[in-house]
């Protein structure tokens, strides 16, 4: 079943129609509005960039005001790729809403995740026909990746920035993700964040910023002499 999900949004900070757009994906128990606050950090070098961050699929009682992506009852591999999957329907239809509001080509679209997040960017970033120009993600993890490389249908851009003191998701994770993709056929850039907890640190901030410019920077057009 789908879900027409919705949230927080920032417009480009130049004003006006936006060129580029960055959907970011919460975390389990948090909100929209609490990613939609990375922002104004990636703003400044993406005048022309429209945020939105959608809330997730369900709220979750036991977090006030928080949502989830899928439940999550224990860390069992096969629950989660089920999870994942389900509520993948629901984030590639938000992804394709926006993409037509804006009148934007995927070309133009970074996904944007945090540990649940990242499993919903990663999921569906790599499934979409027409490729996003990249996939961030923070504390998280790739699912399903005995089956990527039969479902992957494009090869975008992928960077990974993980805490290595992350007692919710474990810094390994992001070392099987790496490897997962790799197995796939794909590969990522990833980072380890010294010190760093189940959060984004100063360091995981200006990497981010610095993927985001780099995929979306608009791309020279030579005019023929």
């Amino acid at each position: 079943m789908t879900v027409f999900l919705d949230g927080p949004r920032m417009p480009p900070a130049r004003g006006g129609k936006p060129d580029t757009l960055v959907i970011l994906l919460h975390g389990y128990g948090s909100n929209g509005a609490d990613l939609i606050s990375l922002a104004p950090y990636w703003a400044k070098a993406l005048p022309g960039a429209a945020f939105v961050a959608p809330n997730g699929i369900a709220p979750l009682p036991e977090a006030p005001g928080g949502y989830q992506w899928f439940p999550i009852a224990r860390i069992d591999p096969h629950l989660m790729e089920q999870g994942v999957r389900q509520a993948a329907q629901s984030v590639d239809a938000f992804v394709s809403r926006e993409l037509e509001k804006y009148g934007l080509d995927p070309s133009r679209l970074v996904l944007v995740g945090f540990s649940q997040g990242t499993m919903m960017a990663l999921h569906v970033g790599l499934r979409r026909e027409q490729q996003v120009a990249g996939i961030l993600g923070f504390s998280g993890m790739l699912t399903g990746a005995q089956r990527l490389k039969d479902e992957m249908k494009s090869k975008p851009p992928v960077l990974l920035v993980h805490g290595d003191q992350d007692p919710m998701v474990p810094i390994g994770a992001m070392f099987e993700a790496a490897e997962g993709l790799a197995a796939a056929g794909h590969g990522a850039q990833w980072h380890v964040s010294y010190g760093i907890p189940h959060s984004i640190g100063p360091d995981g901030l200006d990497l981010g910023g610095a993927f985001l410019e780099a995929v979306l920077k608009p791309k020279a057009v030579l005019s023929a002499r």
